[in-house]
């Protein structure tokens, strides 16, 4: 079964919403700024600059601009984002697959650049990430892992997943780990959205 089609946007205008500067934001948007800028993902070392939290100004870069003009809701996604990632059932490494899973199905720049490079740094080998920036979803040797690729691999190209499929799954991650493999593919689906209606700026992708 082949990728949903997804298509490649050239971006010939700039950026759709402004970069918001720090001393520009209001106090819900501080708050929001602030709860982004000073937590687990305030600063990866293993990221290059340009998919950093912020830049050299302090303006939020990626999806996180966008949230600032909406802090209420942007809040709630961001805290479900941060959830994801550092308090979730899944391994780190699945978690990054399941990321880079859909990052290669939506063709999204900044989300391919950030979580390559984290999962890089988690040991997953490079042949590996060029498989799945080209779509493909190889056999892994870890079971969750293996299990998490597939089904996310799935959900993006169907939004659905067969019994035998499920039932793989509900083995190797358990019931709370398929809600949140779901939960994942969603979450960044949404985010590669907002970053193409949005104009993000990002690093070319390996497509």
């Amino acid at each position: 079964m082949g990728l949903v089609a997804c298509a490649t946007v050239s971006y010939t205008s700039p950026m759709r919403l402004r970069q918001l500067l720090p001393d520009e934001l209001d106090a819900a948007q501080r708050s929001l700024y602030d709860e982004l800028t000073s937590g687990d993902r305030s600063q990866d070392p293993s990221l290059r600059t340009d998919v950093q939290m912020t830049d050299a100004d302090g303006r939020l870069q990626g999806p996180f601009n966008a949230l600032l003009f909406h802090p209420r809701i942007g809040d709630a996604l961001q805290e479900l984002s941060r959830c994801l990632r550092f308090e979730g059932v899944l391994s780190p490494r699945a978690r990054e697959i399941v990321i880079l899973v859909v990052a290669a199905s939506e063709h999204s720049d900044f989300e391919w650049a950030a979580h390559a490079a984290i999962a890089r740094s988690l040991g997953i080998p490079e042949a590996l990430i060029e498989v799945f920036a080209e779509g493909g979803v190889p056999h892994l040797d870890d079971a969750q892992e293996d299990a998490a690729a597939t089904l996310a691999r799935s959900l993006v190209t169907s939004g659905d997943a067969d019994d035998e499929t499920f039932t793989l799954a509900r083995s190797a991650l358990g019931e709370g780990g398929i809600f949140e493999v779901s939960t994942t593919v969603g979450v960044y689906q949404l985010l590669a959205q907002q970053m193409r209606l949005f104009r993000v700026d990002s690093p070319p992708g390996p497509w």
